[in-house]
């Protein structure tokens, strides 16, 4: 059975992992909590050809109903590729 000594440190690891994850800091020679200079999140990934070329509204071909004619734009896109 944990002692109460052992709970604590358990409790103060807990803690820390938990600030660490939010993006916080704790100075281990103040019992205060700082804030991270820069957040901590995930590069964002790279766009692929095909996507950046759906993304630019200039080549969008659509049908009468206004919905996106893939076929098409794939086509001109691989003949824009050669």
């Amino acid at each position: 059975m944990p002692t109460n000594e052992e709970r604590e440190y358990y409790s103060m690891g807990y803690r820390d992992g938990l600030l660490a994850a939010q993006g916080q800091i704790i100075d281990p020679f103040e019992k205060r909590v700082k804030k991270a200079r820069y957040p901590i999140s995930k590069p964002k990934r790279k766009l692929s050809a095909w996507q950046k070329y759906i993304k630019n509204p200039r080549n969008h071909i659509k049908y009468r109903d206004g919905k996106l004619n893939l076929k098409k734009m794939g086509v001109a896109y691989r003949r824009k590729r050669r």
